[in-house]
């Protein structure tokens, strides 16, 4: 499966805007348009003001089709039908049903470095006792990894967004095309390239973010805002 991995520009970088292309033989799978956020809502929003186009670029493809359906369509089409079948894999038709809409959960984010155990954080994400969901250790290297599951219906250019400011100033924005998944029981994993947080004595203090799971139709999976902190050392495990 091809990935492809969009971030914005930060101040001083140079570079152009990023683009996103899609599958012809994706854009074949029918949605409907539509938003639904499982995790906040605007009074929830921590990090200021964002210019949301997500549901500005949902792609418009026409009404939502049950996976059975779509398989008996395209059954004269033999490249699109072996691609639908290698996709869906192993998935038993009789308990998808008829159900139309896809759904998408995010189940848990690991963070994950050389320097200290795995952390694996459920969500939505617990706050400690100063209202941080984790804590970073400055000029440290990372990564994050996303588990999550799908069921009902495939879902058609999941992509992953996350934004952070620093007191009120947007610091960052990474925009990440995760690709198209169909149901299965067990999770999928997905692990964002490596990272490596700000370092020195101005870099620590507290970040806000703001973190979302969205599908080609623009139809929200999970809006989740929160605070977490770099500091000069890793938090201690629980």
């Amino acid at each position: 499966m091809e990935k492809e991995e969009q971030k914005e520009r930060k101040p001083g970088e140079e570079g152009g805007e990023p683009s996103e292309a899609s599958s012809d033989v994706e854009g074949k799978i029918s949605r409907k348009p539509s938003c639904a956020s499982l995790a906040s809502n605007d009074e929830d929003y921590v990090g200021g003001e964002e210019e949301d186009d997500d549901e500005k670029r949902a792609v418009l493809l026409g009404p939502q089709i049950a996976l059975k359906e779509q398989l008996e369509m395209d059954k004269d089409d033999e490249s699109l039908r072996k691609w639908k079948e290698q996709l869906l894999g192993s998935i038993d038709l009789n308990e998808v049903g008829e159900t139309l809409d896809p759904d998408v959960r995010i189940q848990d984010l690991t963070i994950l470095t050389s320097e200290r155990p795995d952390l694996v954080l459920p969500i939505p994400f617990v706050p400690d006792t100063k209202g941080f969901a984790f804590g970073l250790k400055d000029g440290s290297r990372y990564r994050l990894k996303f588990s999550f599951t799908v069921s009902n219906n495939i879902v058609s250019g999941l992509r992953y967004t996350n934004t952070v400011w620093k007191t009120g100033m947007k610091v960052d924005s990474t925009k990440v095309m995760l690709g198209t998944f169909s149901p299965q029981k067990e999770p999928y994993t997905y692990e964002l390239e490596e990272e490596t947080t700000p370092g020195g004595y101005f870099a620590r203090g507290s970040y806000s973010a703001r973190t979302k799971f969205v599908d080609d139709d623009g139809k929200c999976y999970l809006d989740m805002s929160y605070y977490f902190e770099i500091r000069k050392d890793w938090p201690t495990p629980a």
